[in-house]
């Protein structure tokens, strides 16, 4: 008489095996589309992927790129980072009111605003889109916001702050530790509305017509209950997308700063993480402590990403 202990496990078995050759079969079914997948799946193994993994190893190491083998070191790299790298520790705090700030209210204006346009006609919504995703795409963005921000009497803010007679004099506002991070917020906020837009606009337009005949039927009165009984449920994956590239986004600012107030920023009032593994990656070229600077980094997305899938997990099931 067979045991009755061993039956789950050869159920178990057949559902792994049944549940491998419908894979391979969907597989080839859709191999065309598979093919088409393969060049980007085969760069972002080599950039992304495989540098992430690198990083950990890499970063329990002493390694300058001018001597080879690297030198492994342990934990040294982390216990500096966090006993004896002051600056790294003010990064963190700035990186935390960084994301804090421009991550959830990047996403609601990128939310927001793809309501609006959704609610426009259809030439309108063209333009807009174009608007809005525009400043994700230009370089050239830094140099308007420097004439903005300029020190001087002739920068835009300045003078219509003067002009107004709220302050007497020119405000230093990309030198001036007191402003500099405000300054970098504003900009990045405006920034950094690209592909978690196009994200909520594709979420908006996917979502069915027909949905909306139906909640009014079922009672459903105003555009605000059509938001939250159908739209947001109905975009979740594209809400998903969006909360990660604004994560992204947040914890590996940068380049907005150096940009606008340059390397190093005075008093490191906008030194991120991100800017500090810029120094030590690209300007020191100690590739050991960066990456134990960018294993860090990652964690801390990690983290934020799991937190944010709890949140709209309901909305993606």
């Amino acid at each position: 008489m067979p045991q009755p202990a061993k039956q789950p496990d050869a159920i178990g078995i057949k559902t792994k095996t049944e549940a491998r050759r419908q894979l391979l079969r969907r597989i080839r079914q859709n191999r065309e589309a598979y093919l088409m997948l393969l060049p980007f799946m085969l760069l972002f193994t080599v950039f992304t992927i495989v540098p992430v993994i690198m990083s950990l190893p890499v970063g329990l190491t002493d390694f300058d790129m001018a001597s080879f083998p690297p030198k492994w070191v342990g934990l040294s790299n982390f216990y500096n980072l966090f006993l004896n790298d002051s600056v790294f520790i003010k990064s963190i705090r700035v990186t935390l009111v960084f994301a804090l700030f421009t991550g959830p209210l990047s996403y609601f204006l990128s939310f927001l605003l793809a309501w609006l346009i959704n609610e426009t006609s259809k030439t309108f919504k063209v333009i807009f889109t174009l608007i809005f995703y525009a400043p994700s795409m230009a370089s050239g963005v830094y140099a308007v916001w420097q004439l903005i921000f300029s020190g001087d009497t002739y920068g835009i803010a300045n003078s219509l702050l003067i002009d107004l007679g709220i302050t007497p004099s020119p405000i230093q506002w990309l030198t001036d530790s007191r402003y500099i991070l405000t300054v970098v917020i504003i900009v990045q906020l405006w920034v950094s509305m690209g592909a978690g837009f196009l994200a909520m606009r594709a979420g908006f337009q996917n979502i069915d017509p027909a949905l909306y005949e139906a909640g009014a039927v079922e009672g459903i009165k105003n555009r605000w209950q059509e938001l939250i009984y159908i739209t947001i449920p109905g975009m979740g994956p594209s809400l998903m997308f969006a909360a990660v590239m604004q994560i992204v986004a947040a914890f590996t600012a940068d380049i907005v700063a150096r940009s606008l107030v340059g390397f190093p920023s005075t008093d490191y009032a906008a030194h991120t993480i991100m800017t500090h593994a810029y120094d030590y990656g690209w300007v020191r070229f100690e590739m050991g402590y960066a990456s134990a600077i960018c294993t860090i980094l990652f964690v801390a997305m990690y983290a934020a990403n799991k937190l944010i899938s709890r949140l709209l997990g309901k909305y993606t099931e």
